[in-house]
Formats: structure tokens, sequence, C-alpha cells
């Protein structure tokens, strides 16, 4: 369902995915691409509601003109504060509020979105981070102090995030934070995404996009990590 989220500056259309559940279950944050909050995207909410959590996909652009907001959401990402960091956590707490919602809130991006999700591991309010082809600034091991348990995963032909796995596995283990980061050498940038239209054939001119196997794995990983650390106690 379609629904708006308050924020500091305004707010923000949504989408929510709710499990068919009696009791309250834990929630999902999903934080989409640069492409926006899509018909994938939307799929990803309606996935993790199958498995048993509500799930809400901010439309981090929804707040403007949608250049202007594409423009000042990634320079927020590069410099990692800034009005689009409020927004993740404003629907955190948006969602951790909704009585369908346990209060254990976790917090799975994609690309732009996997940046922002690795930046928001270390505030307060999230039990598990999904990281999927995110950004890892060179000085990980200091950002990602006290962050909270992760899962990441990369494609071992993304040209464009080259050594990034290595480089979030190694902040981890130093700041002794539970995780789980793999990569994939069959495939390239946005393997867990399905893309529709003119991105479609992009992907498959360019070596980007779904793969299948490599997106079964990560699925089952994600699933597993968001199962210990969301429904523990």
């Amino acid at each position: 369902m379609n629904v708006t989220i308050p924020v500091p500056s305004g707010a923000l259309d949504g989408y929510l995915a709710a499990p068919g559940a009696d009791s309250p279950q834990p929630g999902v944050v999903v934080l989409h691409e640069a492409l926006g909050l899509n018909d994938d995207i939307r799929s990803i909410a309606d996935r993790l509601a199958g498995e048993g959590y509500l799930a809400l996909a901010p439309d981090l652009f929804s707040w403007g003109f949608t250049g202007r907001c594409l423009v000042s959401t990634f320079r927020d990402l590069l410099r990692r504060s800034g009005p689009a960091h409020d927004r993740v956590d404003a629907s955190r707490d948006w969602l951790a509020a909704d009585q369908r919602c346990t209060g254990r809130v976790a917090v799975i991006g994609f690309c732009m979105g996997g940046g922002f999700a690795l930046l928001a591991a270390p505030r307060a309010g999230y039990a598990a981070a999904a990281v999927n082809y995110g950004i890892v600034p060179k000085d990980a091991e200091r950002l990602l102090v006290g962050a909270c348990p992760i899962v990441g995963s990369y494609g071992g032909r993304d040209r464009m995030l080259r050594g990034q796995a290595d480089r979030l596995d190694r902040a981890l283990t130093a700041n002794g934070v539970d995780h789980d980061v793999k990569e994939y050498p069959g495939v390239s940038h946005s393997f867990l995404n399905h893309h529709a239209g003119w991105l479609a054939t992009f992907d498959r001119v360019t070596g980007y996009g779904y793969g299948a196997t490599e997106a079964d794995d990560a699925w089952s990983r994600i699933l597993e990590f968001f199962q210990r650390h969301l429904r523990a106690g």
C-alpha cells in the first residue's frame, strides 16, 4: 500500500508491504537505487513481507523536483551527513512506531541505497543492515565503530566497486562486528535487481543486472542473517 512518511523536511511518499500475521513482526526499511522507488523495489518489499517482515520502501526523491532530489541525495551520501540521512532515520522511526512492528528494524539497500544502509549501521535503532553493492568509504574502519551486524553482497565484475567487499570485510572484522560479506565473481552491479524496459537492455549490453544463481544465494544469506538478528530474543 502507498503511504506518506513524515520527515523533518516535510513528508515522503512510500510503499508499505505487510505480512499476513496476527502479531507484531520485525520491520525492514528498503532503500532504493538511484532509479528511485520503482516496481522492482516494491517487489523486494513484497518479498520481505512474504518472509514475515513489515517492509517500508521510502521514496527518497519524493520531497521535491526529481533532478534536484537526486543530486541532493547523492551529495548527502558522499558527505555522509545531511537531510537524506535524516529521512532514512525518520522512515525507520515511523516503521518502528507502527503497531504491526515489534520495534526491531533492519535496513536493506541497493547501490545508492546500499551506501545509505552502510552509513546507517553505526546509528542507533538498527538491528541489522544488508548492504548490496553499496560504496564503502576508505575510512570504513573508523566509520563502522559500533555498527549493527551487516550482511554485504558484491559482484566481482563490478568495476565501479572493485575491492569494496574486501574493504568492508576487513573494517567489520577490525571492529568485531558480526558480519557476512561475500563477493560473487560471475556478476557485476545490480545483480539482485530486476530492471525493466530500456534499463534491462542497458544491463544486457553492459553486463550489469540480474544474476539468478547469485541472487538466490544472496537472498538466502540475507534472510538467514535477518532471522538471527531481527527475531533474536
